[in-house]
This record gives structure tokens, C-alpha cells and sequence, in this order.
């Protein structure tokens, strides 16, 4: 195992190792005008403005992930966004439903290790169902959950770490993570937390 975290520099190293063609010319900066402000609550917003089409892209990011987890009680950032799409106390059934009703596009969630975030497309006629909804979920998520819910969306979640383990070189990432971190708290989860069994 003490050949891990040599193997993972190596390989981490690859990509800048190749010869950089110096006759290309710098990129020019990017600049995309953009309204930044942050509510009473605290949450910041940013807001970009781009009229050629009749749609809104809604992105909203937390700020916690696997690195706000403890070691043995690894996975529950990504339990949550699991959970989060399961409806709220004003809002019972999956977050989805109404979304698709309004012809929403690109809808989904992430876990990474340090936010979660949520984003839908949606026509511009929809973008006030699209904040309720957001901001209901956020503000009213816990008397939606019971246990049903909860076996269920962990289920899914063990699936999710299953699959991602049994695909070529599933394990690789997650190893060179650990060879290289010890302490890295997995997004996914350990298997050998309880709550994963």
C-alpha cells in the first residue's frame, strides 16, 4: 500500500509534464457582466443577465459537503441531496414533478467535497415557482422526511457508491485519495460506516 501514494503523484503529474507550445497566444480574459448581492439572510446571489432566449438558469450552492463530515459518519452531505428531492413540508412528492410541468430542462444535483448544489433550466415564466421551490426545500425539508423516505434514499445511495465501485477502476479515485489524504472524507461515503451497511 506504501507504493499508493507514489503511483498517485505520478500519475497526478502526467498531464503537466507534456511540453506547452509556446506559439499559441494567451487566451483573452473572460468578462461576463454579472450583479452580485447578498440578502438579509446571507445567502449571496449573482445574477447575469443574457436576454437571447426565454429561459433562467436557477444554480444554488451550499456550502458543505463530505469535508463537513466526521470520520465514521461519512456520506450524509450526499444522503441530503438525495433527500432534498424528495419534497418538503409544502410540497409533498418529488421535487421534480412540477418542474417537468413547466418544460424545466437540465435539472439535477451534485455533492462534491467542499458545497451541494442544485440547478434547473426553466422558462422565464417559471422562475418564481423555481425560487419557491428552491427556497421551500431549503426552509421546510424536515417534516417531509420520514422513515420511508430515508430507507429509500439511502438504498439509492448505497447503489450509487456499488456502481460507482463496480465500473473499471471504480476504486481507483477513491484509493488515490486515501493513499495521498488520510483523512480525506469521501463524498460517497466509507462502506464501513454503519449507516451504509
Amino acid at each position: 500500500m506504501k507504493r499508493l501514494p507514489l503511483l498517485a503523484s505520478v500519475l497526478l503529474a502526467l498531464p503537466f509534464t507534456a511540453s506547452a507550445d509556446k506559439s499559441v497566444a494567451p487566451a483573452a480574459p473572460i468578462d461576463i457582466a454579472a450583479e452580485t448581492f447578498k440578502l438579509d439572510n446571507g445567502l449571496t446571489v449573482i445574477v447575469h443577465t443574457d436576454r437571447k432566449a426565454p429561459i433562467v438558469a436557477v444554480n444554488l450552492w451550499y456550502h458543505v459537503g463530505s469535508k463537513n463530515e466526521l470520520p465514521g459518519r461519512t456520506g450524509f452531505a450526499h444522503l441530503f441531496e438525495h433527500l432534498m428531492f424528495q419534497g418538503s413540508e409544502n410540497h409533498e412528492g418529488e421535487f421534480f414533478t412540477p418542474f417537468e410541468e413547466v418544460g424545466a430542462t437540465d435539472q439535477n444535483g451534485t455533492t462534491d467535497f467542499d458545497r451541494t448544489n442544485y440547478f434547473q433550466n426553466v422558462p422565464t415564466t417559471a422562475l418564481d415557482m423555481a425560487l419557491f421551490m428552491e427556497s421551500d426545500r431549503m426552509g421546510h425539508l424536515l417534516g417531509a422526511i420520514d422513515q420511508k423516505v430515508l430507507d429509500e434514499q439511502r438504498g439509492v445511495v448505497q447503489n450509487e457508491k456499488r456502481q460507482g465501485e463496480n465500473a473499471p477502476y471504480g476504486k481507483m479515485f477513491d484509493g488515490i485519495l486515501t493513499g495521498l489524504f488520510p483523512r480525506v472524507t469521501l463524498i460517497a461515503g466509507r462502506r464501513s460506516d454503519r449507516w451504509m451497511i
